[in-house]
């Protein structure tokens, strides 16, 4: 089914659900924070709820700390999640790749 063809509800469960078979992954996460600021983390997906995604995020000292983002987020590419060993996106189907 096109991708243009299908609800935004529909799109945002297909997020969620891919997702879900990724909880435990390490990934590395690029997020637009606004002001034209982009942060890059590397992280581990820790839980997803109905809303949003919990993700563990590294810090400086060996420390970490959870960071946690919508699945329209995603959608609408504010976030975007990436495998850590290949670079490949985690939901090729979005983008289009």
């Amino acid at each position: 089914m096109p991708f243009l063809e299908i609800s935004r509800e529909e799109v945002v469960g297909r997020i969620k659900n891919d997702l879900e078979s990724c909880v435990g992954m390490r990934m590395k996460l690029r997020a637009n924070v606004g002001r034209c600021k982009i942060i890059e983390k590397e992280g581990i997906l820790q839980e997803t709820h109905p809303h949003l995604f919990v993700v563990r995020v590294d810090e400086q000292r060996e420390k970490s700390r959870l960071v946690s983002y919508s699945y329209a987020d995603i959608l609408t590419k504010t976030v975007e999640l990436t495998r850590l060993d290949s670079g490949e996106n985690l939901l090729p189907w979005l983008s289009g790749e």
